[in-house]
């Protein structure tokens, strides 16, 4: 019992652990993937307290109150509604028993403690999540600029002397071509599945 309050008062109770493929069936975060939509998983950290899993589509959180509380929290975030920046990793000194890998989902960080000896696979996970922050960023740039030409377009349309009557039909289809535009567009530069990246950089 003193070796637990004093491992809980260290903080050492909640250093991760890399779980292997083999094992994901025995998480709890394994119930929660949506295999009918191909959702795969590629990573998964499990603490005492905590299992984040990485997939294809999302990264699942299953928050648990305390190390021994069986209550758990289930946080899901898909690609596509949450972007995905910030990334660090700060590595072990001697006399650390962890490694520690930082990112940020919107404005909330996440941080999470791994065994220092698993430090060869969480930098595959840190290459990951770099390059989708990345990608990420380069995609909302494209997005922004698309938005600005519209807005430009529109705006030396409106500007435009027409005598002939044609200019609510011109706008018409202005619009109608910037609805398709910008739809295609971000189905182009909102990527969802991050299946290829992990498959590059996870090698666990």
């Amino acid at each position: 019992m003193f070796k637990k309050l004093a491992s809980d008062a260290l903080g050492l109770s909640d250093i991760g652990k890399i779980i292997p493929p083999s094992d994901y069936d025995k998480t709890d975060a394994d119930d929660y993937v949506m295999n009918e939509d191909n959702e795969k998983i590629y990573f998964l950290i499990k603490t005492k307290q905590d299992e984040y899993c990485f997939t294809n589509l999302s990264i699942i959180h299953v928050d648990g109150e305390s190390a021994v509380s069986s209550k758990r929290t289930l946080r899901r975030y898909p690609y596509m509604q949450h972007r995905i920046s910030n990334v660090y990793l700060e590595t072990a000194g001697k006399v650390d028993l962890d490694i520690e890998i930082k990112f940020s989902i919107d404005n909330q960080v996440i941080s999470i403690d791994v065994k220092k000896d698993q430090i060869d696979q969480l930098k595959d996970l840190y290459k990951a999540l770099l390059r989708i922050a990345e990608i990420n960023y380069e995609n909302s740039l494209f997005t922004d600029m698309a938005h600005t030409s519209l807005d430009k377009a529109a705006a030396i349309l409106q500007q435009s002397r027409y005598t002939d009557g044609t200019l609510d039909e011109t706008y018409k289809k202005l619009t109608e071509f910037g609805f398709e535009w910008l739809t295609s567009t971000k189905h182009k530069y909102h990527a969802h599945d991050f299946g290829a990246v992990y498959e590059k950089y996870i090698n666990n």
